[in-house]
């Protein structure tokens, strides 16, 4: 049996109810950018979205879900560089009235934001955490806490699990478990 190509994850799309609705949110809250408009051969209109200079797209916006449909998205989850991007998208979210379901939480790999967009598409911004702790794993975040005592609290409350690492451990060890499966 022959490897598996690597894979990465690149974009994602999604059927929304109202494309312009869906395109105005992603690009006046998340800051993305209308690259491409437009209808496939069967008849969709498709909008493609991106942040990046380098990607055509990362977001793609298909028309065609039904308004009684509800999303069928567990998450879509973005990165963010710091614990002040976190806090300054927070504070954009709570003044959304098209976000819905605004909930915070530590996952012992990340703290994160969770959101519901306009139609119900579960969001998330994460910044990683440098520990490691079986998943899932839910606790408060307070964002009003300073950077010092987020990371305090949370490595205290994570030592107390018996499998608590670092991420750089955990990365050593998950590196290991996927050359094993390779061979």
């Amino acid at each position: 049996m022959s490897a598996i190509p690597n894979l990465s994850i690149d974009h994602f799309g999604i059927y929304v109810v109202d494309l312009d609705r869906m395109i105005n949110f992603y690009s006046r809250v998340m800051g993305f950018s209308l690259n491409d408009r437009g209808e496939t051969v069967t008849g969709i209109e498709m909008a493609f979205l991106s942040r990046s200079r380098e990607k055509h797209h990362q977001i793609v916006l298909a028309a065609g879900r039904s308004a009684d449909t509800p999303s069928q998205i567990n998450q879509i989850s973005f990165r963010v560089d710091s614990l002040a991007d976190l806090r300054r998208l927070n504070e954009m979210l709570e003044g959304e009235q098209e976000v819905s379901e605004l909930f915070l939480t530590t996952h012992g790999v990340s703290w994160s934001v969770y959101f519901n967009d306009p139609e119900g598409n579960r969001t998330e911004f994460f910044v990683e955490t440098p520990w490691y702790t079986p998943a899932p794993r839910g606790m408060k975040l307070d964002l009003t806490m300073s950077d010092e005592e987020i990371y305090r609290t949370t490595e205290e409350a994570l030592k107390q699990h018996p499998d608590f690492m670092t991420r750089a451990d955990w990365g050593k060890n998950a590196a290991m478990r996927m050359q094993q499966a390779e061979s």
